[in-house]
């Protein structure tokens, strides 16, 4: 049995392949409007066999300890059939760093509806409890404000720019380095 979380209004689902039609259902969906803070992705993304594949690449980082990526459903959608977002805490390091970053997206259609910083939260909650972690790492461009409101909003600071960080739909992009320590880990 696959990790299930749940917030108040969301059931935060760690996933198999037999769910790849709904993840790329939720990527068909929210090209365009992932496209502005997503790597280019070729054709073959689109692809129901490859995203498949990459549910199994996860799942197997998973079982490594090295990722948790949940998918991210409406409580009021009981039969799990719309995936409404993500998100994945990666590069999970322990010993002496105790460390990770953290990379989401929701639908175009829910955005601005708190659900992001919902799941977050719990995030937040997981890998600092459970996995015992000392710091959250997100890279986010300085023009994506929402997503920088909601780590403002968890208490995520600002360390830093880092210039050309990323090829975003292209282009190398500037990105601000936000962290979250755990106070509970010295």
């Amino acid at each position: 049995m696959y990790k299930v979380y749940e917030t108040e209004r969301l059931v935060l689902k760690v996933i198999d392949g037999s769910f790849a039609e709904l993840v790329l259902d939720y990527f068909n969906r929210n090209r365009e409007h992932l496209s502005e803070f997503d790597p280019l992705r070729s054709e073959n993304f689109y692809k129901i066999e490859n995203r498949k594949k990459a549910i199994g690449q996860e799942l197997i980082d998973m079982n490594n300890g090295n990722q948790l990526r949940v998918w991210i459903f409406k409580k009021s959608d009981i039969g799990f059939e719309k995936i409404i977002g993500t998100i994945c805490f990666s590069h999970i390091i322990k010993g002496f760093f105790l460390s990770c970053y953290v990379g989401y997206s929701i639908d175009y259609s829910e955005t601005k509806k708190g659900y992001m910083t919902e799941t977050l939260k719990k995030g937040i909650e997981i890998m600092f409890d459970e996995y015992k972690l000392h710091r959250i790492e997100a890279t986010v461009m300085p023009k994506n404000i929402f997503s920088l409101k909601v780590l403002e909003k968890l208490n995520f600071k600002n360390e830093g720019l880092s210039e050309k960080y990323q090829k975003i739909n292209g282009k190398w992009e500037d990105h601000l380095h936000m962290i979250l320590l755990n106070p509970k880990v010295e």
